[in-house]
């Protein structure tokens, strides 16, 4: 019987399907919801729906960041793949600022190109770096800059590809296990710094759990035979990003 497996391109499309859905729930279906509630009309089985959209969508940042780990391995040019990641998190900016606030610009939140970019700098400069302490101070920088910048998911983010690139090597147990602790820990620690103030540690971690939704995406990350697949042209792969978000801010405005 053959052994069934899936290219870097299913995956790079299950992440595409898995954020557009997430994104369809926080951006049209939450505007639904405002609508709904503010008409009288609004009922506990739509927040239901909206939960479980987003915990579909936890799927498609880890499968984001595993893609980012591999793309930095097999890359032609490095310096050409962080130029890439940085011009689309450039160019993503206002369509990611008017879908999540409805502002053309909105400084309390970067988009998710800002965070890819951190991590691969920081694959970067944990590559080149030969000292521990030197590796250690990479670390600090990058994940301090996403948190600083408030790019999508901050320094956990951050984290997740680092973590993701080193234990490539690892059975999937252990990778499960190792992201696991990135998704709940980091996103705790997030939640801490920017929330502590007003919520106690114990229901920011518990609220942080919803994360681990995320861990699903190792189902098809435990079937990826390390090919390349038939992929997109490399515009449509890096432009779907700040399309879908303006495609998406449309349909609410249009509710």
């Amino acid at each position: 019987m053959k052994k069934i497996s899936v290219s870097g391109a299913v995956l790079k499309n299950i992440a595409y399907l898995t954020m557009l859905i997430d994104h369809f729930f926080v951006v049209v279906f939450w505007e639904l919801i405002v609508r709904q509630e503010a008409a009288g009309n609004a009922t506990s089985v739509m927040r239901q729906i909206y939960q479980d959209g987003r915990a579909v969508g936890r799927i498609s940042f880890v499968l984001f960041a595993f893609l980012a780990a591999e793309s930095f391995r097999h890359t032609r040019s490095r310096r050409n793949y962080l130029l890439r990641l940085g011009l689309f998190a450039f160019v993503s900016e206002i369509p990611f600022d008017l879908a999540f606030s409805g502002k053309i610009i909105d400084w309390e939140s970067q988009n998710i190109y800002l965070t890819l970019f951190l991590g691969v700098l920081l694959l970067v400069m944990w590559e080149r770096a030969g000292r521990i302490s030197v590796r250690l101070g990479a670390v600090v920088l990058c994940c301090g800059a996403a948190w600083l910048l408030r790019s999508d998911y901050q320094f956990m983010g951050v984290l997740l590809i680092l973590t993701l690139y080193l234990t490539r090597h690892r059975e999937i147990t252990a990778r499960v296990l190792a992201a696991g602790c990135v998704l709940l820990l980091g996103t705790w620690g997030v939640n801490c710094l920017n929330y502590g103030g007003s919520y106690t540690a114990a229901f920011l971690l518990q609220f942080s759990t919803g994360e681990l939704y995320g861990l699903f995406a190792f189902l098809p990350i435990a079937l990826y035979d390390g090919s390349k697949g038939r992929q997109l042209p490399r515009a449509v792969c890096y432009g779907f990003y700040p399309v879908h978000l303006l495609v998406l801010y449309g349909i609410a405005r249009l509710i």
